[in-house]
């Protein structure tokens, strides 16, 4: 069974960093695209960065220069580093896989940056 696993989300003061993981399970998700959402409450999900299987990257505008979205397809696992966060990027993060015209989401992970 595909499983998506995100782990590393908390809780941090604005400014601070963390790294979010996302290990695959049950397929070989270095053949798709994956890419990081996240839902802040009362809010659509929205997507923050996604990277293909060239390692071609993209972010919403409201991280870039802040977060990184990189993968180690031998591990079956894409990461999102964040760093000088903000308090507006509180929410729950999701892992998402696309594989041909599938999509696979994980639980999702929160994090919360107090000001």
């Amino acid at each position: 069974q595909e499983q998506l696993v995100e782990s590393g989300g908390g809780s941090v003061q604005a400014g601070g960093s963390l790294r979010l993981s996302c290990a695959g399970s049950g397929t070989d998700f270095s053949v798709g695209s994956m890419a990081w959402y996240r839902q802040a409450p009362g809010k659509q999900r929205e997507l923050v960065a996604r990277i293909t299987t060239d390692h071609i990257t993209r972010y919403v505008d409201s991280v870039k220069d802040r977060f990184t979205i990189f993968r180690d397809n031998t591990k079956n696992t894409v990461y999102l580093e964040m760093n000088n966060l903000k308090p507006e990027d509180t929410g729950v993060y999701y892992c998402n896989a696309q594989i041909m015209l599938t999509r696979y989401w994980g639980q999702g992970t929160q994090v919360t940056v107090s000001s």
